[in-house]
């Protein structure tokens, strides 16, 4: 298979690169990133130097059709759109990127998969859209979407531009739904990896409100697995929910992290809560577990573990994003690239 991917550099995008390669490594994959703030290159290394013959990354953006097309016309088999802004809290004061990004960008990438006949079209949303539950109950596919946030309204209208091409032109399109992510490469913006950095330093950990909201926590390689099941075997024009089914408020997550690190609870600042802080989200994956035969390998006590360790041994690569340096480092890797491809 060739394979776009795009968003590639942030999170879960370059997770599911390392995924992929790893997974299958005869896919021919384009990696397109817009490397914003969220975008590190570092994030693939490994993947970047010469003699990949069968990985390709690209600085881009995909609200750029001329930029885009390109990429489209040498031929692909799939598109899987990780490019997004996704900071709630920058929505809430930038509203406009998120809107240009989420959604145009989506619709840009929907009308040339279309136009160039590419087979697979796979949507990386959020439970977001779904808005906010009571103490009870689950987020299904079928459960109506009552986004509170820019950030998860432009993800909603981009979802309903990927159902309307599928219903109107026949696209193999599928959405996924995931719960909150964490793992390695998650920019410290996000509540584990901005607890972590805090703890290490003595400094004092801001948690919203109370801090009792409840979020369905995910490893990042669970999701990719079920990404991957969703290229492969995902019934076109189906929505799958990818949940972890570990449910933590954040007080309980930062008090992990704390004692995990051996700092004091005392650390903990409750800070003013952010407007429309949606108070609960939970995920039903049943449709996955059963359609595509999707299950998570890591259980939350393991993958909070495996993710601690994991910045506290790579405190160099959260140090380059506290001083900016990483910034730097992906000008000139997008510029040695651009090199190569004119040579």
């Amino acid at each position: 298979m060739k394979i776009l991917i795009t968003g590639g550099a942030g999170f879960i995008g370059s997770n599911f690169v390392h995924y992929m390669r790893g997974k299958h490594p005869s896919y021919d994959i384009l990696n397109v990133d817009a490397l914003t703030y969220a975008g590190n290159i570092t994030n693939l290394d490994g993947l970047t130097e010469q003699g990949n013959g069968n990985y390709r990354f690209v600085r881009g953006d995909i609200r750029d059709r001329a930029a885009m097309e390109p990429l489209f016309q040498a031929g692909l088999d799939a598109v899987i759109n990780f490019a997004a802004e996704s900071h709630v809290d920058r929505s809430i004061s930038q509203p406009d990127i998120f809107v240009t990004t989420n959604v145009v960008g989506a619709h840009t990438l929907l009308e040339l998969a279309k136009t160039y006949g590419v087979g697979k079209f796979v949507q990386i949303s959020t439970d977001e859209v779904y808005g906010t539950l009571g103490p009870a109950g689950l987020f299904t596919e079928s459960s109506p979407l009552a986004p509170n946030s820019p950030y998860s309204a432009s993800k909603a209208s981009a979802d309903l531009l990927a159902r309307a091409y599928h219903e109107t032109y026949g696209m193999d399109v599928n959405i996924t739904r995931c719960s909150n992510n964490y793992g390695p490469y998650q920019f410290p913006e996000k509540l584990i990896p901005l607890m972590i950095s805090h703890a290490l330093q003595d400094k004092p950990l801001p948690l919203y409100g109370d801090g009792l909201n409840v979020r369905d926590w995910l490893y990042v390689a669970d999701h990719c697995s079920a990404i991957d099941l969703v290229l492969h075997h995902g019934k076109a024009g189906e929505v799958y929910n990818i949940g972890g089914r570990n449910e933590r408020t954040n007080t309980q997550v930062v008090t992990t992290i704390l004692e995990a690190l051996g700092k004091p609870a005392s650390l903990i600042a409750h800070v003013r809560d952010r407007p429309g802080h949606d108070r609960r989200y939970a995920i039903d994956a049943d449709k996955i577990r059963t359609e595509l035969g999707w299950k998570p390998e890591f259980p939350y006590e393991r993958g909070i573990r495996a993710t601690i360790e994991w910045y506290v041994a790579n405190a160099e690569w959260m140090k380059r994003i506290e001083t900016g340096a990483y910034r730097s480092m992906n000008d000139a890797a997008a510029a040695g690239d651009k090199e190569r491809d004119e040579s």
